[in-house]
C-alpha cells in the first residue's frame, strides 16, 4: 500500500485553487472592462452610487452596469450597502483601477492578460512545435498591456530612485551625455528620461517598427527634441554611449550574451549599463510562488516565445535572477556587475566594462 505524500494537495485543495483561478480570470475579464468602459473613472471620489447613477456617468448598459457592480462587490472590489442599495469604490481601488497617474496603477497592465488569451491558440501550437512566436506576431493588446504594465516603474521609479543609484549618479545625466535605450517598445522609459533630463540626448532602438513608429509619435506630442527612435535590433545599433539601458526586454533576446558584449562594445571609455529585469529568486525551488506563477505565465507565452523566435534562441525567461544575469554580464566581458536596487516587481543592476 502505497503511503501519502504530506507534501501532496487533496482534491479539495485542488478544486479551491482552480475555482479560485476561474474567479480570478473572471474578475480581470470585468476589470478591463471597467477600465475600457470608465465605470471606474464614473465611481471615484464619488461616494455611494446607485446602479444608474454609475451608469449614467459612465454612459453604459444600467442593466449591465449592475451587473458589473454584484461582480465588482463580490470580488471585493466594490462596497455595495443593502440599506441605500448603492455601491462605493473604496480609495484604495481607486489607486489601482481608476488612476492611470498613480504609482500602483494595474488595469491597465491586464490588457496585457487579454492579450494572452486572444493569442492562446497561437501560444498552443507554439508549446505543440518549436516553441519560437515572433513579437510582432501578437495581438496588439500585448503591446498596450506590456507598457502599461511598465510604465508605473518608469514614472515613479527610474528618475527618482534607480538612475541615482548608480555609481556615476545623474550628475553626468544633468550635464549631458548620450544614452541609448534598447527595447524601448514603445518609448516610455526613453521618453520619460529624456524629460528628467533635457541636456542629454537620447535614442531608443527596438527591432518592432510598429513600436518604434508608436515611441516617435509619443515624443512628437510632448514635444521633446532630445529624443529619436531608430528600428534597429540588439546587436544592430552604433555608439559610442555614455549610458545604454535595457528595460525589462533582456531576457526576451536571442542572444542575450551576445547582445550584452555588442552594448559594451558601443559604450564610451568610462560608459556604463543600467538594466532592469523581472524580480527572481536564484533557484527554482526558491522562486516558485504567488507572483512567480504570474511571471513563469507571462514567460511561457511571451518571453520565451519571443526568444526562441530569433537568432540565438536562448529561450532565457523571465526567471533568470541575479544568478543567470551575472553569468551573462560576465561572460559577455563586463568586470563588474552589481544589484543596485529591487522592488517586489523588479531588479536593477548596473554593469562596467
Amino acid at each position: 500500500m502505497n503511503e501519502t505524500n504530506n507534501n501532496e494537495p487533496d482534491i479539495r485543495e485542488v478544486l479551491r485553487s482552480v475555482a479560485g483561478s476561474m474567479v480570478g480570470a473572471v474578475t480581470v475579464a470585468c476589470i478591463i472592462a471597467g477600465h475600457r468602459t470608465g465605470l471606474y473613472r464614473a465611481m471615484d471620489g464619488r461616494g455611494a452610487l446607485s446602479a444608474d447613477e454609475v451608469a449614467a456617468s459612465a454612459g453604459t448598459n444600467p442593466r449591465l452596469t449592475r451587473e458589473w457592480l454584484d461582480q465588482q462587490a463580490s470580488a471585493g472590489l466594490a462596497v455595495y450597502e443593502a440599506s441605500s442599495d448603492t455601491y462605493r469604490l473604496p480609495s484604495a481601488v481607486a489607486t489601482a483601477l481608476a488612476d492611470p497617474a498613480s504609482p500602483f496603477w494595474m488595469a491597465g497592465g491586464l490588457v496585457g492578460t487579454q492579450a494572452l488569451y486572444l493569442d492562446l491558440d497561437q501560444g498552443i501550437e507554439a508549446l505543440r512545435g518549436d516553441g519560437a512566436v515572433g513579437w510582432g506576431e501578437h495581438h496588439h493588446y500585448f503591446f498596450e498591456g506590456t507598457e502599461e504594465l511598465f510604465r508605473p516603474a518608469y514614472d515613479h521609479l527610474l528618475i527618482q530612485h534607480w538612475m541615482p543609484a548608480l555609481s556615476c549618479g545623474v550628475d553626468r545625466l544633468n550635464a549631458g551625455i548620450a544614452v541609448a535605450d534598447i527595447g524601448c517598445g514603445n518609448g516610455a522609459s526613453t521618453v520619460r528620461m529624456a524629460r528628467a533630463f533635457p541636456d542629454s540626448s537620447f535614442t531608443g532602438f527596438d527591432f518592432h517598427a510598429p513600436s518604434v513608429e508608436a515611441a516617435r509619435a509619443n515624443a512628437a506630442e510632448l514635444g521633446l527634441e532630445n529624443v529619436s527612435f531608430e528600428v534597429a535590433s540588439a546587436d544592430g545599433y552604433s555608439g559610442p554611449f555614455d549610458l545604454i539601458c535595457f528595460f525589462d526586454c533582456l531576457h526576451d533576446m536571442g542572444d542575450p550574451v551576445g547582445a550584452a558584449a555588442h552594448a559594451r562594445s558601443q559604450l564610451a571609455a568610462d560608459g556604463h549599463l543600467m538594466l532592469v529585469e523581472p524580480f527572481a529568486k536564484d533557484s527554482r525551488e526558491d522562486n516558485h510562488g504567488f507572483m512567480a506563477a504570474l511571471r513563469y505565465g507571462m514567460s511561457l507565452f511571451g518571453c520565451v516565445p519571443c526568444s526562441l523566435a530569433q537568432e540565438g534562441a536562448a529561450g532565457l525567461g523571465n526567471q533568470a535572477g541575479e544568478a543567470g544575469m551575472r553569468t551573462i554580464f560576465e561572460t559577455s566581458g563586463f568586470s563588474t556587475f552589481t544589484r543596485i536596487a529591487e522592488t517586489p516587481n523588479n531588479i536593477v543592476y548596473e554593469a562596467i566594462p
